[in-house]
């Protein structure tokens, strides 16, 4: 009989902590290659997203990285992607929502996405998620490494980060723009110093590319957690209900607002 009764109250126990909804937030993250997980014949490239879960609690925010590489608004959408986080949001988890590098892509007809279309699918993504008591927060795309011959920066991503600016004042959503951050980090670290943010090796240094790599798009472990970082700079900056889960760093390290000039660049002293 005793056992009985235990068994009936740790039921209705369970059954109180269901009803409740108390448990971690939920950060959906939904974007391309430079957000994804990577597979093990990749590394050490690292998408940012991958970083992100070391700044939070899990016990009390949740990543959870639905990101993939070559994906753009358009084919997130084609492939039900988009679908399956929807159908999985609850009331009080948050979306964010990082493209642009495939849907700028005219050469590549597979994921290209044109300026209008991109607006449409950013605004129904700010949209479903609402419906479902989510909140959607839009990122705008990072910068890829790229200088010329004088040093000098160069932005590859053209009117694309301004329609993620346009589609968050529109629509009264939370922006971190990544893309003005990355580029001031970037350029700190210079046309050499940040090479070490990306993904290069020479050949032979690598055995997961035997020929060298030269990429300017994709992150080592570094640039990963940099821009990690530079995303938990903008959930401070928006107030986000995230931002009270946030773990506080070192207290050597707590020079941000009158403290800091910023988690990349902390890194960076720290290396």
């Amino acid at each position: 009989m005793t056992m009985k009764i235990t068994a009936a109250l740790l039921t209705t126990l369970l059954l109180c902590v269901s009803a409740s909804g108390k448990g971690p937030i939920t950060v959906y993250l939904a974007g391309d290659s430079t957000m994804a997980q990577k597979q093990p014949d990749k590394r050490p490239e690292t998408g940012w997203g991958e970083e992100l879960q070391k700044f939070f609690d899990e016990g009390e925010v949740k990543i959870e990285n639905h990101a993939q590489n070559g994906r753009s608004t358009r084919t997130f959408i084609a492939e039900n992607r988009w679908q399956a986080i929807v159908a999985k949001l609850k009331e009080g988890d948050y979306v964010f929502i990082q493209f642009g590098h495939n849907d700028e892509s005219k050469d590549k007809g597979d994921r290209y996405t044109p300026p209008d279309e991109y607006r449409k699918n950013l605004a129904r993504f700010v949209s479903d998620a609402r419906e479902k008591g989510a909140i959607p927060v839009l990122l705008t795309p990072l910068m890829r490494r790229r200088f010329d011959k004088q040093g000098v920066f160069q932005d590859t991503h053209g009117e694309y980060p301004d329609i993620v600016r346009a589609v968050a004042a529109a629509e009264r959503a939370a922006l971190i723009d990544l893309h003005r951050k990355s580029e001031k980090v970037i350029k700190e670290y210079g046309p050499e110093g940040s090479r070490k943010l990306f993904l290069q090796f020479k050949p032979g240094e690598n055995p997961n590319y035997p020929q060298g790599v030269e990429d300017n798009t994709h992150f080592s472990p570094l640039g990963a957690e940099v821009m990690a970082g530079l995303a938990v700079e903008g959930i401070r900056e928006q107030k986000l209900g995230l931002a009270k889960f946030l773990k506080r760093p070192p207290r050597n390290e707590r020079d941000r607002r009158g403290e800091s000039k910023g988690f990349g660049l902390r890194l960076r002293r720290r290396r």
